[in-house]
């Protein structure tokens, strides 16, 4: 099933599954290829990481919730006279990324699926034309300054979840905030976006602190809770933390030098999804891919879902193609993904206007954009990067 020099075939599982749409929509369909590049020995999928679960990780492979929604709509692929045809590419870095993208281009692939690092995918956009979902990677940076014309998101920016989290704290009026924020790259920058998101809604960051998991004994303050959020620091209402490791934040809830909610990357989260979610057919779509692989729908998982959904739109709405007919119907998709909303695509950006689920692990406490939160033509815009602010030159 896969591409000629891709990388190694996957699981069997996943092939058969494949192959099971293939053959349940055999005989005079028309086809369209669509091939999904994944990172090959993916260190997000390690045990010890999958064991510690932090909010929003993968949970397990983001095919498995694509294959889900291909399967469910074989029975309206079939009426249409039409199917789409899934190859899963395993890629090791960015030139092969590049490579598997030009060979399902050459191929006569309809679009592709990427759950890659951010440097990857623009790699992929920039080397293809063909119509890319993104279903794994938040990064702002695809959004802006990376975007591409033919690159889409369905999962959640960086910048919608701060601001989701940032929404819910005004409204709770808990403005005084203590960030304590990780070493690495990843957490570096998504601490500047919980700083510029403090400023848009008028937070107060008493102070900015930083972590470090460290075996060496003379940084052991570094990852002391009750040290980091002591008297010394002063007053606050909320402790955000970014680790995007999760290590660290899965064991500061309850080990506050003051007794105040954790948000952030522990604590409260905002996710695209939560297999807690009981609201609007919700516990159906999580026992879907538990009844196909074992597993609750997760917050990785619902954007990988979401993918197979607007594929299957668009085969719906250009069952013959060509290419450039299936390409323009995926741009103008609207997708019902549990959340109450019909959602569509920004036409600046390419981001998938959407809900964002306000969890805690054990239930969800809000939707945001929450009451009070509102926008002028559409109050999904109140997250992230709203039209006036272009940061995305290429679709200006």
């Amino acid at each position: 099933m896969n591409l000629e020099g891709a990388g190694r075939s996957w699981p069997a599982r996943a092939r058969w599954g494949a192959g099971a749409m293939l053959l349940a929509a055999a005989g005079a369909a028309a086809a369209h290829k669509v091939t999904l590049l994944v990172p090959a020995d993916d260190p997000r999928l390690q045990r010890s990481r999958l064991e510690r679960a932090a909010p929003g990780h993968p949970g397990g492979r983001i095919a498995d919730a694509v294959m889900v929604a291909l399967k469910e709509a074989e029975p309206e692929l079939a009426t249409a006279a039409t199917r789409l045809d899934l190859v899963v590419a395993e890629v090791g870095d960015a030139a092969a990324a590049r490579a598997a993208a030009a060979a399902a281009e050459k191929a006569g692939a309809s679009a592709l699926v990427t759950d890659l690092p951010s440097t990857w995918t623009a790699a992929v956009v920039d080397t293809v034309r063909l119509p890319t979902l993104n279903a794994g990677q938040a990064a702002d940076a695809l959004r802006g300054p990376a975007c591409r014309p033919h690159l889409w998101h369905l999962a959640p920016s960086e910048r919608m979840k701060v601001d989701a989290l940032a929404q819910f704290l005004v409204g709770r009026k808990w403005t005084r905030v203590l960030l304590l924020a990780g070493p690495s790259d990843d957490d570096r920058e998504r601490a500047a976006g919980v700083l510029a998101a403090a400023r848009r809604y008028r937070l107060d960051i008493v102070a900015q602190k930083p972590f470090k998991l460290s075996a060496d004994p003379r940084e052991r303050d570094l990852a002391n809770p009750l040290l980091l959020t002591g008297p010394s620091v002063g007053a606050y209402d909320v402790v955000w933390v970014v680790d995007s490791d999760g290590e660290f934040a899965l064991n500061l809830p309850f080990r506050t030098g003051l007794p105040r909610p954790v948000v952030g990357d522990a604590g409260l989260a905002a996710l695209a999804w939560s297999p807690k979610f009981e609201r609007y057919g919700a516990p159906q779509v999580t026992r879907r891919l538990g009844k196909a692989v074992g597993r609750p729908m997760g917050a990785h998982d619902w954007p990988g879902w979401m993918a197979g959904k607007a594929l299957v739109a668009a085969a719906l709405a250009a069952p013959k193609g060509p290419p450039p007919a299936f390409a323009k119907a995926l741009a103008a998709v609207q997708l019902d993904g549990s959340k109450g909303l019909v959602m569509d695509f920004r036409p600046w950006d390419g981001q998938l206007r959407q809900p964002l689920l306000l969890s805690d692990g054990h239930g969800v406490v809000a939707l945001a954009p929450g009451e009070g939160v509102l926008h002028p033509r559409n109050n999904l815009d109140a997250l992230g990067a709203d039209a006036p602010e272009k940061l995305c030159k290429a679709r200006s």
